[in-house]
């Protein structure tokens, strides 16, 4: 129990450092480029739905949760969030790719065909109807007469000569990051890609938070990043994981499956609502021992997307809620269609 309970913590502040590090790294660009990519990404739609895709498609979490950042912060829209969604296979892309790669590359290029229309139609039904989802986000802010970041020598060492209680306490914080991706700490033997990735990211918003003016370091980093969202995104990680696990020590989630494969449809579309990774290594399973066809893998993969709406929830439920029902209607399209012409 110790041991789970352990995990669960582990994996919740994984998941809310990345999140973190990514909304620094973009406040950072933002700030440093004056907001013109902002600008430019925004502007263009068809560009955030390759982006939405593009890092749908990467195994994984990690693009999911950079869209999940840039959403957040308004630079793309609720179309580009969807497109990401369908796009993305979560870790399982891992799994799929070392079970049957060919197939797996092909499930890929299909969902990720399928979340550049849907991303579009989604944008286009929302602006017919009048429909909003983006009202829980937090703009992008560039500030009059910003200071840039310093790279001077005798900058940096005036910032740590005089440190801010901020800037102090979030260095340490990136120190205890880095510190938690350790192997031996996490009780692995040597380190996977998630600790690379994480360990760099840190390694950056290390180099953000010694550089960057006092101003930059209060009002983005501090108000806006740490304070509005860091202790929210990572109460909800933490209790969605929480509620998961022990939702699975009490159901076989295996024993749902039915030898009818509508039915097996219908139970695969609704466990992909559940933002777990683990629930949609089943239907992987019985696809690669031939008892459900490749639409069904897919419509599986079009709903769920592993860990990677979690820090949705707490940034706006009403997104959460509208971006599954659309992916839940979708897979079970696509399955359907899959079945019937199949």
């Amino acid at each position: 129990m110790h041991e789970h309970s352990s995990n669960i913590l582990l994996n919740a502040l994984t998941i809310t450092s990345f999140v973190f590090t990514m909304m620094l790294l973009i406040e950072y660009i933002n700030v440093v480029t004056k907001g013109s990519w902002q600008y430019k990404i925004s502007k263009s739609k068809y560009g955030q739905y390759l982006l939405g895709v593009f890092f749908g498609i990467i195994p994984g979490c990690l693009g999911a949760y950079a869209i999940v950042s840039l959403y957040s912060h308004g630079v793309v829209g609720f179309g580009a969030l969807v497109a990401t969604m369908i796009a993305t296979s979560g870790d399982e892309a891992y799994v799929m790719l070392s079970l049957f790669p060919a197939k797996a590359i092909w499930l890929f290029l299909i969902i990720a065909v399928i979340g550049f229309v849907v991303g579009i139609t989604t944008d286009v039904v929302m602006k017919k109807f009048n429909l909003n989802f983006d009202s829980e986000q937090h703009k992008l802010e560039v500030h009059e007469n910003e200071a840039s970041p310093c790279f001077s020598i005798r900058d940096i060492a005036e910032h740590l000569k005089r440190i801010t209680f901020q800037r102090a306490l979030l260095i340490t914080l990136l120190i205890l990051l880095i510190g938690l991706q350790v192997p031996n700490f996490t009780g692995q033997h040597e380190l996977s890609w998630i600790n690379i990735t994480l360990i760099l990211s840190a390694i950056f918003g290390l180099f953000v938070v010694i550089t960057v003016p006092d101003h930059f370091l209060e009002e983005h980093l501090w108000e806006h990043v740490l304070k509005k969202h860091l202790l929210k995104i990572f109460l909800w990680t933490l209790g969605a994981l929480a509620a998961i696990h022990f939702l699975e020590m009490f159901f076989d989630l295996s024993q749902w499956i039915e030898s009818n494969l509508w039915i097996v449809l219908i139970v695969a579309v609704i466990i992909g609502v559940i933002p777990e990774s683990g629930p949609h290594l089943v239907f992987i399973t019985l696809f690669v021992s031939g008892t459900i066809p490749f639409s069904i893998l897919i419509a599986s993969s079009i709903v769920q997307d592993g860990h990677g709406t979690i820090p949705l929830l707490a940034l706006s439920k009403k997104s959460f809620m509208a971006l599954k029902a659309i992916n839940l209607v979708v897979g079970f399209v696509v399955g359907a269609v899959g079945l019937v012409f199949y």
